[in-house]
C-alpha cells in the first residue's frame, strides 16, 4: 500500500516523539513491502536527501511562526498529497485537522494520531487554547478513525467526544550503557546524577525540578537537557534558579550521549502532566533507569508500579528524591520491572502492527467515514 506520513519535521528524527515515530515506523513499513512518503519540513533540514531508511521524502516550505509553523506546512503537504495516489493520509498532531477538509471532501482514507492535550500547554494564550480544543473536536468530524497513544487518551476523547479511538501505543528501545566514557564531555560520573529529559514549559515542571533539588543535601548532580524553540518568561526563571550542581546543557541531539545518560541516571524525573504516552518515560524505562514521576493519570498507565510518583509540589519531590537517595538498595527491582513493561508493551515491532493492520483495516472499507452530526 502506499502511505504518507504527515504532519511532523519530518525524518531524520532529530527533534520530537512525532519524528521518531514516524521514522521508526515508516522504516518498518518499507521492510514490509509498503511505500511510505514522509513529508519534510524545508527549513529543518540544510542536507535533503530524496529518501531515508527506503521512505521517500517531500521537503516543502512552512511559516516560520510559533503558531503557524505546524499548520502552514501542513496544509501545503495536503495541497501536494492529494494529487498523489495514496491509500491512507497517517497525519499526526489534532492541531492539522482543519487542512483535512479538502482530502476529506475526495474521499481519502485518513487517521490522525491526536497527541496530548495541547490545549492544556502553559506557553499558548486563551485564543490558542480555543483552537486547539476546536481542533481535537474537528479531528473527531473529518478523520475515518482517531489514533490515542495511551489509555488516557482514548478515555478523554471516548468522554468529551462519544468517539471510540484506536489505541496505538509509542514504542521504545531497550538499551544498555556501552559508551560511559561519554559522560566525561559535561563533567558526570556514573550513578552520580538526577537527569530530567524535558522541553522548558510550566506543565513539563523543570523549574520544579531544580527546586526541589535546592532543598537537598547530595553531592549527586542535577542534569536537565532540553530548553525551547522560543525563549519564554518561564525558560528565563529556569535560567535564575540554577546553583551549584545543576547542569543546563541545552537541547542534546547526540543519540549516543542521550543513551548513556539515560543509562548512567541515578534516577529519571519524570515531569509531564500533559499528553499520552510520553517518548521520555518509556525511553527512561528502556534504559533500566530508576523514575520519580509525576502523580497523573498519563504515568500510571505507562510507568505502574514500575517506579514511584510525586505530587506538584516542591516538598513532595524533595521527599521522593531524598527517598531514592536514602534507599539505594531498593531500586533496581523497580528498575527490572520497567524493563519488562517495554519489552512486552512498547517494542516498535508491535507499534509497526498496529500501525499496519489499522492501514489495511481503512483500505479494506472497514472504518467508513459518516457524515457527523454536528
Amino acid at each position: 500500500m502506499k502511505i504518507a506520513l504527515i504532519g511532523t519535521r519530518g525524518v531524520p528524527a532529530n527533534y520530537g516523539g512525532f519524528e521518531t515515530c514516524v521514522e521508526e515506523i515508516g522504516r518498518r513499513l518499507v521492510e514490509r513491502g509498503h511505500e511510505v512518503t514522509v513529508y519534510c519540513r524545508k527549513n529543518n533540514y540544510e542536507e535533503r536527501l530524496p529518501d531515508y531508511l527506503g521512505m521517500k521524502l517531500v521537503y516543502l516550505p512552512s511559516l516560520r511562526k510559533k503558531s503557524l509553523d505546524t499548520l502552514s506546512h501542513t496544509f501545503v503537504s495536503i495541497l501536494h498529497a492529494i494529487f498523489c495516489s495514496y491509500d491512507v493520509f497517517m497525519v499526526f498532531n489534532a492541531a492539522n485537522s482543519p487542512c483535512l477538509v479538502v482530502p476529506r471532501l475526495l474521499g481519502k482514507n485518513i487517521a490522525i494520531n491526536t497527541d496530548g492535550l495541547e490545549w492544556k500547554r502553559g506557553k499558548w494564550g486563551k485564543s490558542a487554547k480555543r483552537y486547539y480544543k476546536f481542533s481535537e473536536w474537528l479531528a473527531t468530524k473529518l478523520t475515518n478513525v482517531v489514533v490515542a497513544d495511551s489509555r488516557g487518551i482514548q478515555d478523554y476523547y471516548r468522554s468529551c467526544y462519544g468517539v471510540e479511538s484506536r489505541h496505538i501505543a509509542y514504542g521504545a528501545y531497550i538499551s544498555k550503557s556501552c559508551k560511559s566514557k561519554l559522560l566525561e564531555s559535561i563533567q558526570l560520573s556514573p550513578k552520580e546524577y538526577f537527569l530530567q529529559i524535558t522541553r522548558f514549559e510550566p506543565e513539563n515542571n523543570p523549574l520544579l525540578t531544580i527546586q526541589a533539588y535546592k532543598k537537598l543535601k547530595t553531592d549527586k548532580k542535577l542534569l536537565l537537557v532540553g530548553g525551547v524553540p522560543y525563549e519564554s518568561k518561564y525558560s528565563d526563571l529556569i535560567k535564575k534558579e540554577v546553583s551549584e550542581g545543576v547542569i543546563l546543557p541545552g537541547p542534546i541531539y547526540d543519540k549516543d550521549l542521550l543513551n548513556e545518560l539515560w543509562c548512567n541516571c541515578y534516577t529519571y524525573i519524570h515531569g509531564n502532566e500533559v499528553g499520552g504516552t510520553n517518548p521520555a518515560l518509556l525511553q527512561t524505562m528502556a534504559s533500566g533507569c530508576f523514575t520519580i514521576a509525576i502523580n497523573v493519570s498519563f504515568s500510571h498507565n505507562v510507568l505502574r508500579d514500575a517506579g514511584i510518583y510525586f505530587d506538584n509540589s516542591v516538598e513532595d519531590l524533595t521527599c521522593k528524591m531524598q527517598w531514592a537517595l536514602d534507599h539505594p538498595g531498593l531500586l533496581d527491582a523497580y528498575k527490572e520491572r520497567a524493563v519488562e513493561y517495554i519489552r512486552a508493551d512498547y517494542s516498535w515491532d508491535h507499534v509497526t502492527d498496529g500501525y499496519e493492520a489499522l492501514f489495511n483495516e481503512l483500505i479494506g472499507g472497514k472504518h467508513q467515514w459518516r457524515i457527523p452530526r454536528i
